[in-house]
């Protein structure tokens, strides 16, 4: 089992969001509009619903797809669709934070 720690916190992570595009587009559901993106937190295995996880475990996410995500709007996933749209959005979430120098990787290439 995995002791819950100190969650990482980065003001400059989770308002990179306002004004981008939805990563999760989920579809049927998503708005896509940028004035409604704020980063939504996914569950992680050391954070759950109650305790927001690492503020770059989430995604940039519409107002739309961040109520289905959270589970305010009920959407009926395929099995394992939720986790890939999740992956999908965690993956073009922190690319977009490397390539706006938020987060730095040693030695990258961008």
């Amino acid at each position: 089992m995995t002791m819950k720690k100190t969650a990482i916190r980065s003001k400059a992570l989770t308002d990179a969001a306002m004004g981008q595009e939805c990563t999760l587009q989920i579809s049927g559901v998503c708005c896509f509009n940028p004035e409604t993106v704020v980063f939504a937190h996914f569950p992680s295995a050391t954070h759950g619903m109650v305790y927001k996880s690492d503020d770059f475990w989430g995604a940039d996410a519409c107002m739309n797809c961040h109520d289905v995500m959270d589970g305010r709007v009920s959407y009926d996933f395929e099995p394992g669709e939720r986790e890939e749209y999740m992956l999908r959005a965690v993956h073009a979430t922190l690319a977009r934070r490397v390539r706006a120098g938020l987060i730095e990787i040693k030695g990258q290439r961008v």
